[in-house]
């Protein structure tokens, strides 16, 4: 009887209503979370010698060695992170092992995938002990599967320790005709020589922020978003040579910005980065001479939240693209701006002389060094600032400062244009 009634209670009580209808919104929400999402650097990762940005020179290299059987046994790929060194070990084990076969396609994408039960992906961080090096070794002497070659990929190989390095020479040096090695490092003075001569070292360079660029217009293109070549542009320069790390970024621009567009507005306020045209006004105050303006932009910078030693930086890598275009010309691969910063850096370069900028950068550096020691750092910044602005006449001071002995923090002047001195 009592259960019969407990049944009655509970009919005739309200159902509890879900989590998401209680809470606006995360009902729509919801199914889009749990979709599974790939990151940019993942999707887009280089699958052929073609689409390893950069490092031209060493695809076709591999190619070559491929095509006329010229393979060695043990390979050292040395460079910075995110410049496709372990992208282009997955490329030549997949040109090695699965080439030419029925099967070809279906090996060649486990090896992509990191997969493949005769391409051993191993990493040197998390299995760097001689233990794991003699696991390697009596691997190594088991037959392939079904391809032509056991290949062993180790990726950060200089956590390997000494003993496990040790452990690996006489392998390394006369390995079974079936195994290759292909080790990859960033920091390749840690690799003993004695590895390293039984290897064939390729060093993959940083890549250019143009074409960091030009790779990310075609991910965004594919996409289907919308963005602004400045923006694209300074994603590039802040990778500072790792395609990986461009695309890291720019997924995270793409995760602000929903359904809009990627301007150079977004990338300020979610990587916290001054605005860009702020530091051009200031630069091109001080090629006119304008110390007021100059000195009006310094404060919106620092209003903004940059950091007196971030303007610094900013204002040296803004002479320095300056002193680039003056010298080689606006239109040089070595200026890296979208063409519309290109012509303002065209028209700001012919406020300076080459050796003006220069001599700014030096400045700007000796000034940087002085406000992380100082208890008035932003009395240092303005006055370096005015003295940017006011330069010419400045240059007798210098002179005699370099005549009887320049002070510190006061290097001579180089005026940018020729001012009469002051009566």
């Amino acid at each position: 009887m009592a259960s019969s009634t407990k049944k009655k209670k509970d009919a005739d009580a309200p159902a509890e209503e879900p989590a998401s209808s209680l809470i606006p919104g995360l009902e729509d929400a919801a199914p889009a979370a749990t979709k599974s999402y790939t990151v940019l650097a993942r999707r887009y990762r280089s699958r052929t010698f073609d689409e390893v940005v950069g490092q031209e020179s060493i695809s076709r290299t591999l190619q070559n060695a491929i095509s006329t059987g010229r393979t060695a046994h043990a390979y050292l790929f040395c460079g910075t992170r995110g410049v496709g060194k372990t992208s282009m070990a997955r490329i030549f084990a997949r040109a090695l092992n699965a080439h030419g076969q029925v099967q070809a396609r279906e090996i060649g994408d486990a090896i992509m995938r990191g997969e493949d039960i005769d391409v051993v992906e191993i990493d040197g961080a998390s299995n760097r002990g001689i233990d794991d090096a003699r696991d390697l070794i009596a691997g190594a002497g088991i037959a392939p599967a079904r391809s032509a070659y056991k290949i062993y990929i180790i990726d950060e190989v200089h956590m390997l320790t000494t003993p496990a390095f040790n452990a690996l020479l006489k392998t390394m040096e006369e390995p079974p005709a079936h195994v290759k090695f292909i080790l990859c490092t960033t920091e390749a003075h840690k690799v003993p020589a004695t590895i390293q001569s039984r290897c064939q070292r390729f060093d993959f360079r940083n890549i250019a922020a143009t074409k960091i660029s030009g790779h990310l217009k075609d991910v965004l293109a594919k996409e289907s978003i919308a963005a602004d070549d400045a923006a694209v542009m300074q994603v590039a320069r802040l990778a500072n040579g790792s395609m990986r790390d461009g695309l890291s970024l720019l997924d995270r621009l793409v995760a602000a910005s929903g359904d809009g567009r990627i301007t150079a507005q977004l990338l300020s306020e979610v990587l916290g980065m001054p605005d860009a045209s702020v530091v051009a006004a200031l630069v091109s105050a001080i090629g006119t001479g304008d110390a007021r303006s100059a000195l009006e932009h310094c404060a919106a910078l620092l209003e903004g939240g940059t950091s007196i030693e971030q303007a610094l930086e900013l204002m040296a890598d803004r002479f320095r693209t300056l002193m680039v275009a003056a010298v080689c010309g606006a239109d040089s691969e070595l200026v890296e701006l979208a063409e519309e910063a290109r012509a303002d850096a065209a028209r700001d370069a012919k406020s300076f002389e080459p050796a003006t900028l220069a001599h700014l950068i030096a400045v700007s550096d000796a000034v940087l060094r002085a406000v992380k020691q100082s208890g008035a750092p932003r009395t240092l910044f303005d006055a370096a600032v005015v003295r940017m602005a006011l330069a010419a006449r400045f240059a007798p001071v210098g002179e005699a400062a370099a005549a009887g002995g320049s002070a510190a923090g006061a290097p001579p002047g180089l005026p940018a244009k020729k001012a009469p001195r002051p009566m």
